[in-house]
């Protein structure tokens, strides 16, 4: 049970008093009405002793009677018998006693902890208190015990009566007429005999003092000093201390009604069926204010007005709408109690405090307890004489005790419902009475005694009303003995308990014997047994006293030394409840909160909407607008387990109520908790929606709110920005740039500002989640904003009320749908209807178009909400007005968290988090914006296609645009052509149909197909912008409002197959300069398939002439080319055969002169997976002087082999050639920089080799041949039936002679796995490049291929041979020939036993740079035969290098002689 005020023993003590009844007269009502009180209200405060009396028991041994209080109460009289039950007045002031008593806001609430629960709740409940004390003061009084019974009467008469002594003895005679006439069951008398004290009251304002003291003395001759007192009252003058403060200890008393009010008893008894029962009374005082009192009679509710067991009924809490429950309009006023205005005892000084408190202990002291003393040796006496027993009843105790037993417990069929009754004078009334009276005045051994002798002498009469009454007090006076002699005989109350329930049918005895025994057993520790007592007593008969009951069984719960959290939560659940049926919402509302601390968030999600359900009603009907709507709130946002109907009914209900509350608000929107925002995934979108394609036009593609964000995708296009932005600024990057983000997310660098333009729409994703399973309909949805102008213009001062600084909001406008937006600052676009399914996920786009710069904040949405119910259909006009009844207007935030920090110690440390700013754009001043269109654009191309395709540009802004760029990850996929070799622009797309992409003249007549037709000198510097970066050529560089320009755009499809995708990025800025925007790009992907086309391998090696007879006519040693093409296309594409329609060479030093093709044919074609082989010959380029500015030029020489001869020089072939040059030149610098860095950081310290590097660089510049070829195709092509013709280009780098090279990229070799070294070692040795040293020295062998010698004649054929050495390098190269034989396989024995070299075998010779030798050397064979004379070995070494450096040289083809015999 919850902590009290009492401790138990002075509860069960003040539950047990001496009864004192008074009779006053009229005179003496008058005189202390005057302190706004009646006689017994004026004596109340002054009830309880403060020192001890004491009294002889039968032994004449003095026993103490300690703070004893007495009650004293008017006396009223009731001719009615007595029920077994409260009647409905007293069950009406029971309710309003504790609907009164409500726990106060400002105190502070206890705290336990136990595991993982911290349970705030109070610790005490002074309104069970309340509900206990004036239960106990409201039992009626019983026959079967004397307790509640009066012992003794006062007769107050005034001193201002004009013959005292006659009014004394009307008095005295109308209480013994109450008594003795048998017309009255109430009051009931202790004992025939009772006693009478006479008290004169005297006014001192008024009465004659002398008067009152000698009709004073008068009295005490008449009825004895004892029995008389005079009470001076009323001394205090207003005149004289007006300002003197009085206690007034009368007002704790009077707010508590006195149900022993004769006239509220006089006025409810004849209208009130006292058979009621309480739940029909306690219904009827839901609330006291609801009664009304006409004529007498009180009318109530007919109906409960809380039905929580049926949450989806169609009443709902529509029904609670017009119940009015404020509990402050019907507190009872103390003042209105006792009927008047003004203080109480207001007439009174302290002295006359003082004079009260001295009549009572003198009443108490000499009348009350002597005349208690007196009746309990009487009744002592009276029973020894009648049991014929010995003198005393203490001598007797041990002989009663010892006889026969009568099991306490053996109630199981009794006689009649309550067994016997006895007649007043019956022994074992005398036992009970003597025992009663001792109890009285705290002789508990004594009354044990007589209540145990009572209680077996009513067990064994089957008087079961009497046996229990005994059997309660027998326990409770063992409890009270000091020094607890015997244990606390539970089991006697649980009897008791069971009897005055199950047998009597008397609940009233039945739960004060319970509430006597829950507060002893709590005393003693014993709460289990405690909560089970407590919960035994809850009956459908009292709503109120079952809910009081479970509240301190879950109070007994929870104060155990463990507590028990769920049951204490359960049982208050329980208690709330019927609270609720008891119409006490107040602490209904209580017991449900402080349970909810135990079901919160622990999965209890059925029990949690229970009970937030019933907070919100409970909260809705006591007018407490706020926590109706968080308890509504939680059942909607938290994850229900319920069905559909039943959320459905809570979303109803939700609805209503804040349409109730927020009926009449007009200020401020309201906080919508469904759906549910996921703030974090809002996305800010600025600028227009992309414009769609018209006919054959392709719109760029941009970014759109249907793209999902790719990370890489993001920082590819901030790369491509910033080397436009580098472009444009001189190759810096300024310090303050930042990327264009046209899309904001939650994955976007959101720290700053984004910038918004103005008169271009912001568009704001919001993603909903219906989290219920039932249908949601929004309506009205829009988006508020709040606004600040950067200043207005001169002309819109005067009329402009908001000043510029002024912030402007749309939250009132959207008050009410319909109203005037302020279209002048932002046009807020609003969606009409939103529905949302059961669960559904979905997003609104929301948009802005703002008018003005400024700042702008997005900070939420509003909307109207309203449920959909599964069966709906389109309502009518009666029906839609009971829709819009359920739609209530309100809004919610966005309050987007920006990303954690993690910078600093303190960010780490602490959880931070930084700003996101996507909500909050700056409007900028107009900006140019531009769209893009693309023209015949194909999809799929073979690889090195060229396809000529258009794009158009147009300026839809109101503003000038210039600087138009484009940047891509795929520079060599297109080109605009350069300015100096591009033809002319054709009028429109239409002419140029089925026309070549390339610049083609006609062959001249009489050339020879396969030879050189022209040359031609080009500078890179003529195809410009080579880089990533490319400048957009429009004519003026600019492009007006509304103007469009269309350009030609070249294509070649990637070399690689596959689907590739390829990033345009366009870069545009505003002729106007200093503005926020510095610039704005475009973006466009396409993706590209690619098909096979051709594979091209070329190689290049040296020719074997001599240099002396490989002179040709243009007096330059020659290179051979081979070229292998190869028809790779598997014919998905349609492609029927492909042409090598040219073959064209473009270089600094060498250049393709001849096709030496045996065939000669004209042309070559190749169908699928056929394959050719094309020889040229290459010659190095005339020297040119250098020119002043040192420009790179690269020669063009084009090998036509069919009937026209194509420009390789010009667009968009050259463009090209030199865009896929610089994308494998970068490519080639990425991997030597890549394995430099690897090199550098495995090698160490170790010093530069500046020898090695100079042997590598001159070895590889002996051998660097820096050819590049281009083939060009055509490739025929079936299609719908029609034969297209497309065209092409491949290139190969022929970068060395005697290295393959290919038009296909191969993969890239995977980087060998390099250890980390930790240990310095020697340096490793020099590793030559033996590949390029292996080709510095030439060499030739001239012979008669037929020798004819008559071996018969001479064993020996001696042949002359000339060896030629040729030094290819710059440098001067020692030379060591050795031609002796090391081949040791079987079969080249053979052949060199029949020939060898006769004379020097080996020498050693010194070559200047590009020297030619010619040795004479000599050749034996012993038989004829075919030799291979290329047996001899070259070896060769830079000059002044050592031995390591000697490299073995690349030997010619075999060179075959024919040994003939004759």
């Amino acid at each position: 049970m919850a902590q009290c005020v009492q401790s138990v023993l002075e509860f069960v003590q003040d539950s047990f008093v001496p009864m004192v009844s008074v009779l006053c007269s009229e005179e003496a009502e008058r005189v202390t009405r005057k302190n706004n009180l009646n006689f017994v209200e004026l004596l109340r405060p002054f009830c309880r002793l403060t020192s001890d009396g004491h009294i002889r028991d039968p032994n004449n041994q003095v026993q103490a009677v300690k703070n004893l209080r007495i009650c004293v109460n008017n006396v009223v009289t009731s001719p009615s018998t007595m029920s077994a039950s409260l009647s409905p007045a007293q069950r009406r002031l029971l309710n309003e006693v504790v609907l009164s008593c409500q726990p106060q806001d400002n105190t502070v609430a206890n705290m336990i902890t136990a595991g993982d629960y911290d349970l705030h709740f109070s610790a005490t409940t002074p309104w069970f208190e309340a509900y206990r004390e004036n239960f106990l003061q409201s039992m009626p009084a019983s026959d079967h015990e004397f307790l509640n019974h009066y012992l003794a009467c006062m007769l107050v008469v005034s001193s201002t009566e004009a013959v005292p002594v006659e009014q004394f003895l009307k008095l005295s005679q109308e209480q013994h007429r109450i008594q003795h006439s048998g017309e009255y069951t109430t009051p009931k008398w202790f004992i025939p005999n009772t006693l009478k004290y006479y008290v004169l009251l005297h006014d001192m304002t008024e009465g004659d003092e002398q008067r009152a003291d000698t009709v004073y003395e008068d009295m005490k001759q008449r009825y004895g000093p004892q029995g008389c007192y005079l009470l001076k009252m009323n001394s205090r003058t207003f005149s004289a201390e007006e300002d003197e403060q009085i206690p007034d200890p009368w007002s704790q008393y009077l707010h508590k009604n006195n149900l022993h009010n004769q006239d509220m008893l006089d006025d409810l008894a004849p209208n009130l069926n006292s058979s009621a029962v309480e739940n029909d009374v306690s219904a009827a005082e839901v609330d006291h204010h609801h009664l009304t009192k006409k004529d007498g009679v009180f009318n109530s509710l007919e109906n409960h007005p809380l039905q929580l067991d049926s949450v989806s009924s169609s009443g709902s809490l529509h029904t609670l709408s017009a119940v009015n429950t404020d509990p402050k309009k019907g507190a009872r006023d103390p003042e209105n109690v006792v009927g008047g205005a003004g203080s109480h005892g207001a007439c009174l000084t302290l002295n006359d405090h003082d004079h009260i408190r001295q009549f009572i202990q003198e009443f108490t002291f000499r009348g009350l307890l002597p005349h208690i003393e007196k009746n309990i040796r009487q009744l002592n006496d009276q029973l020894v004489s009648r049991k014929g027993l010995s003198r005393s009843l203490f001598t007797a105790t041990k002989k009663w005790f010892g006889g026969g037993k009568v099991p306490e417990k053996s109630i199981s069929e009794p006689k009649s419902t309550c067994g016997l009754l006895y007649p007043p004078e019956a022994p074992e009334l005398q036992i009970r009475k003597m025992a009663d009276l001792c109890f009285l005045v705290q002789h508990y051994e004594l009354a044990y005694s007589c209540y145990h002798t009572a209680k077996k002498d009513f067990l064994s009469d089957q008087a079961m009303l009497y046996a229990a009454g005994a059997l309660e007090m027998a326990a409770v006076s063992a409890f009270l003995q000091a020094g607890a002699p015997r244990p606390y005989p539970a089991h006697y109350m649980d009897t008791a308990i069971q009897t005055y329930r199950d047998v009597c049918k008397n609940m009233v005895l039945a739960e004060r014997c319970a509430l006597l025994s829950a507060e002893i057993l709590k005393s003693q520790g014993k709460y289990s047994e405690a909560a089970t007592l407590l919960i035994k007593m809850t009956s459908e008969d009292s709503d109120l006293r079952s809910a009081l009951l479970l509240e301190q069984a879950a109070h007994c719960f929870i104060n155990m030394r463990n507590p028990m959290l769920r049951k204490f939560a359960f049982h208050m659940i329980l208690a709330g409840h019927r609270f609720s049926k008891a119409g006490q919402k107040k602490h209904a509302l209580r017991c449900y909160c402080q349970a909810m601390q135990v079901y919160k968030g622990r999965g209890w999600s059925l029990a949690e909407d229970h009970i937030n359900f019933t907070i919100g009603r409970q909260s809705f009907t006591l007018h407490q607008s706020e926590n109706a709507v968080t308890a509504f709130r939680q059942i909607l946002t938290n994850d229900s387990k319920q069905t559909a109907t039943q959320q459905g009914a809570f979303l109803r209900e939700y609805l209503y109520v804040y349409k109730s509350v927020m009926g009449g608000n007009e200020v401020s929107l309201p906080q919508l908790p469904l759906p549910c925002i996921h703030s974090s995934a809002t996305r800010v979108y600025f600028g227009h929606e992309r414009c769609l394609a018209e006919g054959e036009k392709q719109a760029a593609t941009h970014v759109s709110l249907d793209q999902e964000y790719d990370l890489d995708l993001a920082a590819m296009w901030s790369n491509l920005e910033e080397q436009l932005v580098a472009a444009v600024n001189r190759g810096v990057v300024p310090g303050n740039f930042q990327p264009t983000q046209c899309c904001l997310n939650s994955q976007t660098d959101n720290l700053h500002h984004p910038l918004a333009v103005v008169e271009e729409p912001i568009i704001v994703e919001v993603t909903f989640s219906n989290p219920l399973k039932v249908s949601l309909a929004l309506s009205n949805l829009s988006l508020l904003w709040r606004f600040t102008a950067d200043g207005v213009s001169p002309s819109q001062e005067k009329t402009t009320e908001e000043s510029s600084e002024e912030t402007i909001t749309n939250e009132k406008d959207t008050l009410a749908p319909g109203m005037t937006q302020k279209d002048d600052f932002v046009t807020t676009e609003i969606i009409l209807e939103f529905h949302m399914g059961p669960e559904e996920t979905k997003v609104a786009r929301l948009r802005l178009l703002p008018h003005r710069t400024g700042q702008l904040n997005i900070v939420g949405v509003v909307y109207n909400l309203a449920s959909v119910s599964s069966g709906e259909t389109t309502p009518s006009t009666e029906g839609q007005q009971t829709l819009d009844l359920m739609v209530v207007r309100g809004k919610q935030d966005l309050k987007i968290q920006g990303p954690r920090l993690n910078q600093t110690k303190e960010d780490k440390t602490l959880v931070r988090h930084g700003p996101d700013r996507r909500l909050d754009p700056i409007i900028t001043p107009p900006m140019p914006l531009m769209e893009v269109f693309f023209l015949q654009f194909p999809t799929a191309l073979l690889c090195g296609e060229i396809r000529k395709a258009y794009v158009e540009f147009c300026n839809v802004s109101g503003v000038q645009l210039c600087g138009l760029r484009v940047a891509s990850t795929h520079p060599d996929f297109f080109t605009f052509g350069s300015r100096a070799t591009t033809p002319l622009t054709p009028l429109s797309p239409t002419s140029s149909e089925n026309c070549s992409a390339y610049k083609t003249l006609a062959t001249p007549p009489g050339a020879q197909p396969g030879s050189v037709v022209s040359e031609m000198l080009v500078s890179a510097e003529d195809f410009t912008q080579l880089s990533g970066v490319m400048e957009i050529p429009i004519d003026g560089s600019t492009l007006q409002p509304g103007q469009s320009t269309q350009l030609p755009l070249w294509l070649r499809g990637p070399d690689q197959e596959g689907v590739h995708e390829i990033n345009f990025l366009f870069y545009y800025e505003s002729s106007e300069k200093g503005i926020k925007i510095s610039h704005r790009v475009l973006r466009h992907t396409v993706f590209i398939c690619a098909s096979r086309s051709l594979s091209v391998q070329a190689s290049a090696c040296r020719s074997s002439v001599s240099p002396h007879h490989g002179l040709d006519d243009k007096g330059s040693s020659g290179t051979l080319v081979f070229i292998d093409v190869e028809n790779i296309n598997t014919s998905e594409a349609g492609v029927r055969e492909f042409h090598i329609v040219q073959v064209s060479s473009s270089s600094q030093n060498w250049r393709l002169y001849k096709c030496i093709n045996p065939g000669k044919d004209k042309d070559c074609k190749l169908t699928s997976r056929e394959r050719a082989k094309l020889c040229f010959k290459a010659t190095r380029c005339k020297p040119r002087q250098a020119t002043s500015d040192a420009v790179k030029k690269y020669t063009f020489a084009d090998l036509n082999l069919g009937n026209e001869r194509i420009i390789s020089s010009a667009t968009p072939c050259g463009d090209f050639f030199f865009r896929c040059c610089r994308s494998s030149e970068f490519q080639q610098v990425d991997v030597a920089s890549a394995r430099t860095s690897s090199s550098s950081k495995t090698q160490g310290s170790v010093p530069p080799m500046n020898r090695t590097t100079d042997i590598t660089n001159m070895a590889k510049k002996c051998n660097e041949l820096d050819l590049n070829i281009i083939i060009i195709w055509k490739a025929y092509v079936i299609e719908d039936n029609k034969q297209l013709i497309l065209e092409g280009q491949l290139h190969v780098a022929l970068q060395t002679i005697g290295k393959e090279a290919s038009s296909l990229n191969s993969k890239e070799e995977a980087q060998e796995m390099v250890l980390f070294k930790f240990k310095s070692e020697l340096p490793p040795p020099v590793v030559l490049p033996s590949a390029e040293l292996s080709q510095i020295i030439k060499s030739n062998l001239h012979y008669p291929e037929t020798y004819t010698h008559p071996f018969l004649q001479n064993s020996l054929c001696v042949v002359p041979v000339t060896l030629t050495l040729s030094n290819c390098s710059l440098a001067q190269v020692d030379v060591v020939i050795d031609l002796r034989h090391k081949s040791t396989s079987p079969e080249s024995l053979d052949v060199h036993s029949s020939f060898t070299w006769v004379g020097q075998t080996q020498y050693k010779l010194q070559l200047k740079p590009q020297e030619v030798l010619c040795l004479t050397l000599r050749a034996c064979f012993l038989q004829a035969g075919v030799y291979n004379l290329n047996t001899p070995r070259v070896f060769a070494k830079p000059a002044e290098q050592d031995s390591m450096c000697e490299t073995s040289q690349q030997t010619a083809s075999p060179a075959l002689i024919i040994i003939n015999n004759v």
